[in-house]
This record gives C-alpha cells, structure tokens and sequence, in this order.
C-alpha cells in the first residue's frame, strides 16, 4: 500500500499544477453545462406545457368549428331528404287513390252483376218502379173519384 500512496503522491507531484487546475476549470465547467442543459430541459417543458394547453386550446376551437358546419351540413341534408319524402309520398298517396277509386269501380261493378245475376233489382231499378208506380197511381186516383159514386148507385140499384 506504501507503494500506491507514492505513487499518487509522485502523480500529483509530476503533474503541473496548471493542468490540475485546468481539470478543475474544465470540471467547473462540465457542471455549470450540464446545469444549463437541465435549465433548459426544464423551460423546454414548461413551454411545452404552455404551448400544450394553447395547442390543445386551439384544437378545441377547431373542432367546434368543424361540428358547427357539420351540423349544418346534416340540417341541410335532412331538410332536403324531408322535402324530397313529403313529395315521394304526396305521389304515392295520389297513385294509391287512383288505384284504390279503380279497384272500388271494380269491386261495385261486380257486385252489381252479381246482383242482376241473383235477380235483385239496382237502386235505379226501384226508384223508376216508384215513378212508374206514383205515375200510375195519380192516373187512377183522378178517374177512381168519379167512378166511385157511379159504383155506390150501382150497389143501390140491386
């Protein structure tokens, strides 16, 4: 061990003092540079901070933005799509009647040959008998009051 604490002591002895001290000035220097490094490791991340919450800020910003025309572009869309179903089912509602009145003749069409076919009379048929009946009926009715007093001498006269 005697030999080791020589040594150094012959090492500090042969090395000038102005290198020992320039290792100190360089050492010196070393930790006021990494000294800086960390501070501006450090600002680097409180600016990215900052700038994080402006950024993401601005992020929101946009994004209101675009759902804001989003929205209306989906406003638009329905509006159109409702003007172009209430005019599809306009149409369809005036094709379904016409097809309905059609199928209706059809259906009180046959129903009505079914009837002739059974012998029972039509509606018409019965309000013409009726004329014919109230015609006939006011004929008779004039001439019967005349005849009517002829008929009761007549039955005297036996």
């Amino acid at each position: 061990m005697a030999t080791k604490s020589t040594t150094s002591a012959t090492t500090s002895a042969t090395i000038p003092a102005t290198v020992i001290e320039n290792s100190k000035n360089l050492g010196k220097a070393y930790k006021e540079s990494a000294q800086q490094i960390w501070l501006a490791g450090l600002g680097a991340f409180s600016k990215a901070q900052a700038d994080g919450t402006k950024a993401f800020e601005a992020l929101v910003k946009e994004g209101q933005a675009i759902q804001g025309k989003a929205q209306t572009i989906a406003q638009e869309k329905f509006a159109e799509i409702t003007s172009k179903t209430n005019g599809m089912t306009g149409e369809l509602l005036s094709k379904a009647s016409g097809q309905w009145s059609k199928l209706e003749g059809i259906f009180e069409e046959r129903v009505s040959k079914a009837l002739q076919k059974m012998g029972i009379p039509t509606k018409q048929d019965i309000e013409a008998l009726n004329k014919k009946i109230d015609a006939l009926a006011g004929k008779k009715a004039a001439p019967a009051k005349k005849a009517a007093p002829a008929a009761v001498k007549r039955t005297a006269a036996k």
